[in-house]
């Protein structure tokens, strides 16, 4: 798709080049029938090697492609207006364009949020310590989550003060749709607890993005179709606390150093079995983990957490079962997650993800 769009970019940057081609009598072209000047034709000569640009940066993904692409277009299709009689139709890819480079410059507004929030943690979140994971940190902890740090390989490592992770997999709004390939990336902090998670979908064959932001205790989650029009726009009580269980999984599943931390009372319910209540703030939030005889957690159960549209808020048992443990980055981790809500009529499946890559503290944000 990327590459079609890009020789239609560069065919309409052609054929720009024929008012400049007309205009400096350098080719008889019957189809234009208006006379063109020799400074319209530098216009047109403008539009299309701006076209070209853009074309170019496109294919690439160059940050700030749209802004060219915006340029061409207003250029194009002013002398479009000009030109009405011989040029109209090219108002046709120039809306075509202007679209794509519009939802181009909503996916950076997008963006910019999700950078503000990661770099105002990086300036702020400086002395987190991150000496070494010793037994003695791990002592207070039940035998199953005390088996389950040493088999993560996380004794004997930093501690662990934020991290990077990118995922790809697929997410569904509704029991058997075709769902929608995702990829992501997320940053998690824990001196000031904080988990900044953005990602980018096709839906309906359309881009979409969606922006989980979680700092001071606060929750919002977005969703825009074409990056623009809001389809989900959730916040409030239920949201932040949500918010909370899924900063707790992170630190289960991602980050399992991170299970010393003072704000987890810890039961043990059996060999296998662990409950958590975790409390950051005033928000306090409860769930079960469950291990297996390799000391794998192999299952996340919580009732706190909320399915939502935005509108309406539907409190289900939330669980997260996770497998195929391999070496990330100096840890042994599940690879695979499933994301699970527990209806009353059934189960639903509403997320499978994957790793692409976990970095643990990192010291400054990256591209």
């Amino acid at each position: 798709m990327r590459i079609a769009f890009v020789i239609f970019i560069l065919l309409h940057a052609l054929i720009h080049l024929f008012g400049f081609v007309k205009a400096f009598g350098l080719a008889e072209l019957k189809e234009l029938t208006l006379p063109i000047s020799k400074t319209a034709g530098i216009v047109w000569l403008l539009a299309a090697v701006l076209l070209f640009i853009y074309g170019i940066l496109y294919f690439t993904n160059t940050k700030y492609h749209w802004i060219f692409g915006i340029i061409a277009i207003i250029i194009s299709q002013g002398l479009i207006v000009y030109f009405w009689k011989d040029a109209k139709f090219g108002s046709i890819p120039n809306a075509i364009i202007l679209v794509v480079a519009f939802v181009s410059l909503g996916s950076v507004l997008l963006k910019g949020q999700f950078t503000s929030k990661v770099q105002h943690d990086f300036s702020e979140n400086n002395s987190f310590p991150t000496d070494i994971l010793t037994e003695k940190d791990i002592a207070h902890l039940p035998n199953p989550v005390q088996d389950y740090l040493r088999h993560t390989k996380s004794v004997g490592q930093e501690k662990v003060k934020n991290f990077r992770a990118e995922f790809v997999g697929m997410l569904h709004s509704k029991p058997n749709d075709e769902g929608m390939k995702v990829q992501s990336v997320q940053y998690n902090f824990y001196e000031n607890p904080s988990r900044y998670f953005y990602i980018s979908a096709t839906k309906m064959g359309l881009p979409a993005t969606a922006l989980h932001l979680y700092q001071n205790e606060t929750a919002t989650f977005q969703v825009k179709l074409l990056n623009w029009i809001t389809m989900v726009d959730a916040k409030g009580e239920q949201m932040n606390q949500g918010e909370t269980v899924t900063l707790f999984n992170d630190m289960c599943l991602i980050a399992p150093a991170t299970l010393i931390d003072p704000g987890i009372r810890w039961e043990a319910i059996s060999d296998t079995v662990a409950k958590a209540t975790f409390t950051n703030g005033t928000i306090s939030i409860s769930a079960k983990l469950y291990f297996n005889k390799n000391h794998e957690l192999v299952n996340f159960i919580s009732y706190d957490r909320y399915e939502t549209d935005g509108k309406t808020y539907h409190n289900y048992p939330w669980s997260t079962p996770v497998k195929d443990y391999k070496m990330i980055n100096g840890y042994l981790l599940p690879s695979q997650g499933s994301m699970i809500y527990h209806k009353p009529e059934g189960e639903f499946t509403y997320g499978k993800l994957s790793y692409k890559s976990v970095t643990y503290n990192v010291t400054e944000m990256q591209d």
